[in-house]
């Protein structure tokens, strides 16, 4: 398969890396009946640990990685979580506090629930369509990831998967068009940028939008390499005029 770059973009001339890649089979924590909530019993895939060397990527899955949750999670247009690099720092900075208090130790890759820690990418840079390379993986960039409350029950952070819908340091997730073998330390190559006015960050934007323009709506659901999930709920906001159609659940248990 040729996946010739189509539109050079600004970010293949930074230096991209995969700085980590984790997996992580669902999992059950807390006890049944717990006092507080976040120590209820829960079962997740979100909890993920690295994994050194290589590791395949299937159409659905990287090896050892599952969802609890298949409704939302998972899926050809899910099949891989990425995550930048450079918003750990800030996180960091910004939830010390709240880490102290819990004892949740720091926030590094992995933290987020993604499968790719990527370096020198944000959501910023990366656009809908776009086709990237990692040893022998072929993935393309499908749609943005919506925060959701497991992420503030993992760090037991109220308000976490709020914080991450303000601030648009959301990941994005990859289909698979080549499956294939990669590893931590490989760079990503940036083959095709087919729609760069559609970057992550410009898509996660509109969609939660409280009044977003019908017409950026419409373009947006026209774009050919949109997640078909995603260009459903557009169609519904678009019926509603451009008003958000949902709500993900942001707040976590208390």
């Amino acid at each position: 398969m040729n996946h010739a770059a189509q539109h050079p973009s600004d970010h293949t001339l930074r230096v991209q890396s995969l700085q980590s890649v984790q997996v992580g089979l669902p999992q059950t924590f807390g006890s049944p009946g717990a006092d507080h909530a976040f120590d209820r019993e829960w079962t997740t895939g979100f909890v993920k640990t690295a994994v050194h060397g290589p590791v395949h990527v299937g159409t659905t899955n990287l090896v050892g990685d599952g969802q609890a949750d298949r409704v939302h999670h998972g899926g050809p247009d899910k099949a891989v979580l990425a995550y930048a690099a450079s918003h750990y720092p800030m996180w960091q900075a910004e939830l010390a506090t709240y880490l102290r208090e819990v004892a949740a130790g720091p926030l590094g890759a992995g933290a987020f629930g993604e499968n790719l820690t990527i370096d020198g990418m944000t959501e910023a840079d990366v656009a809908i369509g776009d086709v990237h390379r990692i040893g022998s993986v072929v993935l393309q960039v499908a749609q943005p990831r919506s925060p959701c409350w497991k992420i503030a029950r993992r760090w037991r952070i109220h308000d976490l998967a709020a914080r991450v819908q303000q601030s648009g340091r959301t990941g994005w997730y990859y289909r698979v068009l080549e499956e294939g073998l990669l590893e931590a330390g490989q760079s990503v190559i940036v083959e095709s940028c087919p729609h760069p006015e559609w970057t992550v960050a410009r898509v996660f934007a509109l969609r939660y939008a409280r009044a977003a323009d019908p017409a950026d709506l419409a373009a947006l659901m026209a774009c050919p390499s949109l997640a078909q999930a995603l260009r459903a709920t557009l169609e519904r906001q678009l019926r509603q005029g451009g008003a958000r159609s949902d709500q993900a659940r942001l707040i976590g248990p208390n």
